[in-house]
């Protein structure tokens, strides 16, 4: 498992998601990935073209059934990498933190 590291790439809330989502499968359709968010095929996409411009992420769109087009996300090794490593460190950060009740 890789050291610690906090990754601006990694942190952003949407992305952030996006990655655990990823994580915890092999592909996931475009459209579950939408909906877990919550939001516009817009903010879908800018979120993946920076995870897939950092290497983290892979986008497939084979031809389905009556020609339609589908895209499958997956992580990339070292998506997969750079997730552990931004956990971790998130991990090291709040150690120690007591929550008051």
């Amino acid at each position: 498992m890789p050291g610690p590291r906090f990754d601006d790439v990694i942190h952003a809330p949407h992305r952030l998601r996006i990655c655990v989502a990823l994580a915890a499968a092999t592909e996931v359709e475009f459209a579950v990935l939408r909906e877990v968010l919550g939001v516009a095929d817009s903010v879908v996409s800018k979120h993946l073209r920076t995870l897939q411009e950092a290497g983290y992420v892979t986008l497939t769109k084979p031809t389905g059934r009556g020609g339609r087009v589908r895209t499958w996300v997956s992580l990339t090794r070292e998506g997969r990498r750079a997730l552990d490593a931004h956990v971790a460190e998130l991990r090291r950060l709040t150690d120690g933190l007591r929550t008051t009740q």
